[in-house]
């Protein structure tokens, strides 16, 4: 029989496949000694099971029912009992953690006859029947499906009825009643009484905890975190603490360091008399720990000596969940905590600073992502502003957006290019789609460790929470604080790292991290606080050890010297690609236009000779501001109606002009040219060498504009270092033409110039024919450079400026991908190719060098793959460089933080087609 239930002390925290994070983690704190409820484990390969056939695994009902007596053995009870019942909560807890986006039920086992037992146990009547009430509703929603609404509007009727606004001022009179509505919301919403059965319970909740891990929410979530979904859930079934047995139990969570400024301390959230659920919530504001102190110091010294435990054991900030029960610590859950990217740099140059872990492990807990994000503008501390309100900072950074009240309408108005502001009392998981597309979160209740705060936090989004003085109506898209309203579609602009909500919208100044990368250490850390100089410190630190141990260069795609000289800041070794077509945008387009629309060599020529001052001088900047730096230049590769007039607009000219009688004779023959290279595919059509060879002496013209560049500057003392990237080649013949004309050139202006030109030629490899032929090409150039936009384009068969806004949302919502292709790596495919080209390229030239010069060459899961297959450098925005510079180092250590299900073929980037 295949084992599917663990108990406890059976696991370790290294069973995250098998047990999922949760159980995995109080398995380990089982094993350390630490004070865990006892209980059992069932399986994430039960809930594969269940979701492939839809009923459990047999042998699974006779495992938990095993498991179920050893446990009524262990604590001397057994599960609804009349004398003394053992009650239960069923958890979810996945291989990688999903805060609320699955079910939990709480205080399984209670029924119609098992409340006298427990009254008569507890000697608190008011306990046993708020956990009963909340068994039926938790019950009702997870399990049966009921809307939550029909359960909260009954309390809430009940609240205002006995004239108190906390649950907690409810009698237990007033609960028993609470119980008997709740039951009878389940007849009718359901049309079957509640289960009195405690085994049924237990049977029911485990089946919706399966159930739950295909959830929209829940599916939106691993979507969005690139978590797999086949991997599934395993279930908790735990003896249940309570801490609503009066004021002497509680609940709360709680941080080893601060989440999110990474500070050292203690930070959680405490409620008495209350459920753990109530905590997550944010339906009721929390006390402090500190507040916990004073009011429990007996069990607050030894959550203390367990945090230092955990996270001494764990070697990383933990996250905890415990209970008091009547005085009695007990701890329900352990994790390594989400943190914001200012805390992940500052945590892990702590631990390094604690000799807890080596520089190595430092940088494989931070990610190019996480830097990405503290690059990002901050609000301008100079600017007039109106203050609104203040919460607590939950999650770092400023955000800007029109408010809006319920999620379907911050993803609407997303949709249609405004900038959003989620305002809600508090958040569930059921608001996770508008959690996602607004810029930043802000709830009038709940803390630092409620589900708006953890979901924020992990997502990387700003958000301020427990706003007390915000009134929120959501009904009434109304919210109001100290007498000003604010309506649906009002700006706000809330800052995420100090916890200030401001009314309309403030300007914003750049990053610190962005100055300190741009302007050095020592400038950013004379203007800046002491919180900021650590994290800037902490970045430096990390970048720097990433850089030593990384063995890919960093180059950057830059078009002019002030590109170029902002990328060298950043730390980029070169250019990659230099798209020189971007030269002649704005007023010098006309100058290409002559070009291509010549219609004799004489007027062509013309064009070109027009062309050489203006290309040499852009050649000689940014040769300059990369002295020293390999500098890929780019031949011409515009799609050729970026260069030609507009075919509708001049179509329009003419007709006007010929109704009113006019002689058109010019517009006519442009009209006439234009027709003639008018392309219904202008992506795949004349462009690139294409261009080069079928419009002469264009290709000629660059060539001998940086070979006079690059003479230029070695005779003003410098050390350019160009290399000539020939574009969209198919053919070893292009090349062949191509590289012979250049050769040529190269030898001309060196010799009129009395100087050596030595300049390497290469082509880029963005297109199918190019990968698979790649033995070939190589016997013609020096190196590679993967374009990645098109071969990822030309592989799949997507326009990318048509499909991006045309299917791309349907392809997400259907899992075909979890990230587009555009954005990560295709590995299967458009990976595929890359490393046969590089395989095969090398084995024809042992010295081709391999470069990438698409967006994926920012990409940081991307980075990963192009170290794996052994290319050279990758090159990348200038504002990505310091994001490829520290993935870079992170994949030598074999680093990732894309989560995998370990099966078969599957790809995390993108699932197969």
């Amino acid at each position: 029989m295949k084992k599917l239930v663990y108990a406890f002390e059976e696991g370790d925290k290294d069973q995250k496949d098998l047990l999922g994070g949760k159980g995995a983690n109080l398995a380990e704190m089982t094993r350390l000694g630490l004070p865990v409820p006892p209980g059992f484990t069932i399986t994430t390969e039960a809930c594969r099971h269940y979701l492939d056939h839809g009923r459990l695994p047999d042998e699974l009902r006779v495992q938990v029912t095993m498991a179920l007596r050893r446990l009524e053995d262990v604590v001397g009870r057994r599960l609804g009992d009349s004398v003394d019942p053992l009650l239960v909560s069923v958890r979810s807890g996945a291989k990688f953690s999903m805060p609320g986006m699955m079910e939990t039920v709480l205080n399984v086992g209670i029924n119609d006859f098992s409340v006298t037992g427990l009254i008569e146990a507890s000697g608190d009547e008011r306990f046993v029947w708020d956990s009963y009430r909340r068994l039926i509703s938790m019950f009702g929603k997870t399990v049966l499906g009921i809307d939550g609404n029909a359960f909260a509007d009954v309390l809430d009727e009940t609240k205002s009825d006995k004239g108190v606004e906390s649950d907690v001022e409810l009698s237990s009179a007033d609960l028993k009643e609470l119980v008997e509505a709740f039951k009878a919301i389940v007849l009718e919403h359901s049309g079957r009484p509640f289960p009195q059965d405690p085994r049924e319970q237990l049977d029911l909740a485990t089946e919706s905890v399966f159930e739950s891990w295909n959830t929209e929410r829940a599916y939106i979530y691993r979507r969005r975190e690139r978590i797999p979904h086949d991997l599934g859930t395993a279930v908790n079934v735990c003896t249940m603490v309570f801490g609503n047995l009066g004021e002497s139990s509680g609940t709360g969570v709680c941080f080893t360091r601060d989440p999110a400024t990474g500070q050292q301390g203690v930070y959680g959230d405490y409620l008495v008399n209350a459920q753990g659920e109530d905590v997550v919530s944010g339906i009721r504001n929390t006390l402090s720990l500190d507040d916990f102190a004073q009011l429990d110091p007996i069990s607050y010294s030894e959550l203390r000596r367990n945090m230092r435990r955990l996270e001494t054991h764990y070697r990383d900030l933990c996250d905890i969940e415990f209970t008091v029960e009547r005085g009695k610590l007990w701890m329900l859950q352990t994790r390594v905590g989400k943190r914001t990217a200012a805390a992940a740099f500052r945590i892990a140059t702590q631990l390094v600073d604690e000799q807890l872990i080596t520089m190595d492990e430092a940088l494989e807990r931070v990610g190019g992502a996480q830097l990405a994000q503290l690059m990002f503008p901050q609000f301008d501390a100079e600017a007039d502003r109106t203050l609104l309100t203040r919460g607590l900072a939950a999650s770092p950074g400023a955000a800007v957006g029109k408010v809006v009240f319920d999620s379907a309408t911050a993803v609407e108005w997303v949709a249609r290019g405004e900038q959003v502001v989620l305002l809600r009392r508090e958040t569930n998981p059921e608001d996770l789609e508008g959690m996602i597309a607004a810029s930043g979160i802000l709830t009038s209740r709940g803390g630092k460790t409620s589900h708006a705060a953890v979901v924020a936090r992990g997502m990387g989004k700003t958000a301020v929470c427990g706003a007390e003085s915000l009134q929120v109506d959501s009904e009434a898209k109304l919210a109001e604080a100290d007498g000003v309203a604010v309506r649906e579609g009002d700006v706000l602009s809330i800052d995420g790292s100090t916890g200030e909500v401001f009314v309309g919208e403030l300007p914003v100044v750049a990053s610190p991290v962005v100055t300190y990368l741009e302007e050095g250490l020592a400038v950013t850390l004379a203007s800046c606080d002491a919180e900021v100089a650590e994290l800037i410190r902490a970045v430096d630190r990390l970048l720097n050890h990433a850089d030593s141990v990384r063995r890919l260069e960093v180059r950057a795609n830059a078009d002019t010297a002030a590109d170029a000289e902002r990328a060298r800041k950043m730390g980029a070794q070169g250019i990659g690609l230099c798209r020189t077509e971007h030269m002649f945008l704005g007023e010098r387009r006309i100058l290409i236009e002559r070009v291509i629309l010549a219609d004799t060599a004489s007027a062509r020529q013309a064009a070109l000779e027009a062309l050489l001052p203006p290309q040499r001088a852009d050649f000689i900047e940014i040769l300059e501001a990369m002295d020293g730096l390999p500098t890929t230049i780019r031949l011409l590769d515009p799609p050729l109606h970026e260069f030609l007039p507009d075919r509708a607009d001049l179509m329009v000219t003419v007709a006007r002009a010929q109704e009113r009688g006019e002689t058109v004779d010019v517009d006519l023959k442009l009209l006439a040219a234009v027709n003639r290279l008018h392309e219904t595919n202008p992506m795949l059509g004349l462009r690139g060498v294409r261009l080069g060879l079928t419009v002469p002496g264009l290709y000629g013209l660059q060539i001998r504009a940086l070979a006079e560049a690059t003479a230029a500057r070695i005779k003003a003392g410098g050390k350019p270092r160009p290399e000539i990237m020939v574009p969209l080649v198919g053919s070893l013949m292009e090349l062949h033409l191509i590289r012979d004309e250049a050769v040529t050139i190269l030898a001309e202006v060196a010799a009129s110039e009395g100087v050596s030109l030595d300049v390497p030629i290469g082509t880029m490899v963005e297109v199918p024919r190019a990968a698979l032929t790649a033995f070939r090409l190589a016997e013609v150039v020096e190196f590679f450079s993967f374009g990645t936009n098109d071969l990822t384009q030309t592989t799949w068969g997507f326009s990318r400026d048509d499909v991006e806004a045309g299917f791309f949302a349907a392809y997400l919502d259907k899992g075909i991908f979890t990230v587009s292709p555009f954005e990560s790596l295709d590995a299967d495919g458009v990976g595929r190719l890359v490393e046969i080209a590089a395989r095969e390229g090398r084995a024809t030239r042992p010295g081709l060098k391999l470069g990438v010069c698409g967006e994926h060459g920012g990409d940081p899961e991307s980075i990963h793959f192009f170290n794996r297959t052994d290319l050279d450098y990758v090159s990348c925005s200038a504002f990505r460089v310091p994001v490829a510079r520290l993935e870079a180092g992170r994949a030598v250590l074999g680093r990732s933080d894309v989560k995998t299900s370990g099966g078969p073929g599957i790809q995390p980037e993108i699932q197969r087609a």
